[in-house]
């Protein structure tokens, strides 16, 4: 392949991506999609994340439309939130994250995909407090069961510590993620909750404001996760 042409193909590539962020939603609109994705995904029985997966999970991180794109090379990007469960049993604030990845090789297209993950236990959120946290690398995830006949098969049978979904063009289903890297979005954090709040904070409710959609977004995970 020529210099030319692969300048001209990485050229489109990052078009993609810088006109993605241009459209950046604000925080509030984050966590709207977010609630929305939820709805969408437990409205469908027979696709839905089992409720007693949610019951038992001790984080859920959704991330509204990451984006793959890719000719040469090939990635994917998203901004979504995430919250863990508090020792009350109840949903704390939101934390913003991102979603990165990419590969090599040739690719061709964009898609958005809406992805859901289940956190079983609290070391994957502390890795990604504390730094950068990858799917596969630096916890197991597994794609997750879905549906009614799934629900009778998650007592004593789900052995990975993270269980990931994705919906794309209105399927949604279980998917292997690994290699995504998740990070806190701490600009993010900054405009809506203000200046040098921790993710600690905020997971804590120590913060100075909050976006009117944190209250929709716990409404949702009490409501799909309850005990």
């Amino acid at each position: 392949m020529s210099r030319i042409l692969l300048s001209i193909l990485l050229l489109i590539g990052m078009g993609v991506f810088a006109s993605t962020a241009q459209a950046r939603p604000t925080e509030d609109e984050r966590l709207q999609q977010a609630v929305k994705v939820l709805d969408e995904v437990m409205r469908m029985p027979e696709n839905a994340i089992p409720q007693r997966l949610l019951s038992d999970a001790y984080a859920v991180a959704v991330v509204p439309e990451v984006v793959k794109a890719g000719l040469v090379v090939g990635g994917r990007h998203g901004r979504g939130v995430i919250a863990v469960r508090q020792a009350d049993g109840s949903w704390s604030t939101p934390s913003f994250i991102s979603l990165t990845g990419g590969s090599i090789g040739f690719q061709a297209g964009v898609q958005a995909t809406d992805v859901v993950l289940v956190f079983r236990s609290e070391r994957g959120v502390d890795s990604i407090v504390n730094g950068k946290f990858t799917l596969g690398a630096d916890a197991a995830v597994a794609a997750g069961p879905v549906g009614r006949m799934a629900q009778a098969s998650t007592d004593g049978q789900l052995k990975a510590e993270i269980y990931s979904y994705s919906r794309s063009r209105g399927l949604f289903a279980g998917v292997a993620l690994d290699g995504a890297v998740l990070s806190i979005d701490h600009r993010a954090n900054a405009r809506a909750y203000g200046r040098d709040t921790t993710p600690r904070a905020v997971f804590e409710g120590r913060v100075k404001k909050a976006p009117p959609a944190v209250v929709d977004f716990r409404d949702r995970l009490e409501e799909y996760g309850a005990r």
